[in-house]
């Protein structure tokens, strides 16, 4: 019994912060995720309290506007695409009897693209910014099965998202406009959570399957073209206006598989597997709401990001060193969602972390990760009959992200 019991303190209590930091620069528009590892903590309540921050160092190069260099003049042809970001995350975990809830504040969707309105790829992109503010209730009901214990998870959460795009519409003689336009966007909606678990504490073992459904949005929003002059071209009824735009998107559901397990006294191993159905986002349209003018056929404006589904895969180990302190080391691998346009290539990251228990009631955690993003192109991709991509093409090679990780879990 003794080494069960060792493999029950030394296991459970591993910091395994490091699987808050490597979702966080994952494919698509991938940041924190859905993440619910709080409400299978053994304490009675927990609250817990975290950040991340992540420095992706994204570089383009190669650059040209449009697939044959274009009709826009001058630009670099390099650009620092990324932008540094902050991923907050905050939870209350309750238990009565074999019932567990989970309240928590999270952003797992977003992005910060910044290549600046000085590259020669300007008229695809100046700046890009979007986030979502997730708030969710999940509960679980646990019962006893064979050695250990089954859990049905079921819940909820309320997701909002904003953003903008601001971009070079159209190259103008001086006293006409900047020729830059402007999108904001946002929206608010509604998801749903389900899953299963098994459980033996004993053994440290735990596996789950959680899935997390689509949240349908009904974009609103603007369209600023006051920066383009109608004299521009006299036939185009948007130039020289502000107005407002509708559209539709969904944020992806997902599927994904945990798996932990004691393997020695003080020593866990633990996996994951997910599935992000990202290739529901291809080409979001924009059309003026209830305009005069119709809608061209690919919108007043769209956001073109042609994604594939995502798939991660992630393992480690962890190991306990004395009462105090633990720690733990993961590898993850990443499938990129981009197919020719954009550059969110695979990812392999190296994840390592540690937890401190301050008192019997405060642990303290600390993980951080560094990982490759491969190298590719983007460019001029036909789908359906649509050309996409002729605003801008250009390359990247093997770039470096770098996250850090900490937060404080309170128990009572």
């Amino acid at each position: 019994m003794a080494k069960r019991v060792s493999i029950i303190h030394g296991a459970v209590c591993l910091a395994v912060g490091i699987t808050s930091v490597t979702p966080a620069f994952a494919g698509g528009l991938e940041r924190g995720g859905y993440n619910i590892d709080q409400l299978f903590d053994a304490s009675p309540f927990t609250f817990q309290s975290g950040v991340t921050f992540v420095a992706p160092q994204r570089k383009l190069k190669n650059v040209q506007d449009g697939p044959a260099g274009g009709a826009f003049v001058g630009g670099t042809t390099t650009a620092d695409d990324t932008e540094n970001y902050a991923i907050p995350y905050v939870g209350f975990k309750g238990s009565y009897n074999d019932v567990d809830c989970l309240i928590d504040y999270s952003q797992p969707f977003g992005a910060h693209l910044n290549p600046g309105a000085n590259w020669a790829g300007a008229q695809s992109n100046i700046e890009t910014k979007l986030r979502t503010d997730n708030y969710g209730l999940t509960c679980s009901y646990k019962f006893d099965m064979g050695p250990g214990q089954f859990r049905v998870i079921g819940g909820g959460f309320y997701q909002e998202i904003e953003g903008f795009k601001t971009r070079n519409v159209a190259q103008i003689p001086a006293g006409l406009g900047t020729g830059v336009g402007r999108l904001d966007l946002g929206d608010e909606s509604w998801g749903w959570r389900a899953g299963v678990a098994y459980e033996i504490p004993e053994y440290a073992l735990r596996a789950s399957l959680v899935y997390n459904s689509r949240v349908k949005y009904d974009l609103t929003g603007t369209l600023d073209l006051t920066q383009i002059a109608p004299a521009v071209s006299p036939g185009n009824p948007y130039l020289g206006r502000r107005f407002n735009v509708v559209g539709s998107a969904d944020a992806p559901d997902s599927l994904e598989l945990k798996v932990q397990s004691g393997i020695a006294p003080d020593w866990l191993a633990f996996g994951s597997v997910k599935w992000t159905n990202w290739s529901l986002i291809q080409s979001i349209r924009f059309c003026e709401e209830n305009g005069a003018f119709g809608c061209p056929a690919t919108g007043v404006t769209s956001l073109d990001l042609l994604y594939r589904d995502g798939w991660t895969v992630s393992g480690g180990i962890g190991h306990k060193f004395n009462d105090k302190l633990s720690g733990a080391v993961s590898v993850t691998w990443d499938r990129g969602t981009s197919t020719g346009i954009g550059a969110s290539s695979d990812t392999w990251t190296l994840g390592a972390g540690v937890q401190y228990a301050v008192t019997d009631n405060i642990e303290w955690r600390l993980g951080a990760a560094v990982g490759v993003l491969t190298s590719g192109s983007s460019g001029q991709v036909t789908r359906g009959g649509v050309t996409y991509g002729t605003d801008a093409t250009y390359d990247y090679g093997n770039d470096v992200v770098a996250a850090i990780n900490t937060s404080v879990k309170v128990k009572f």
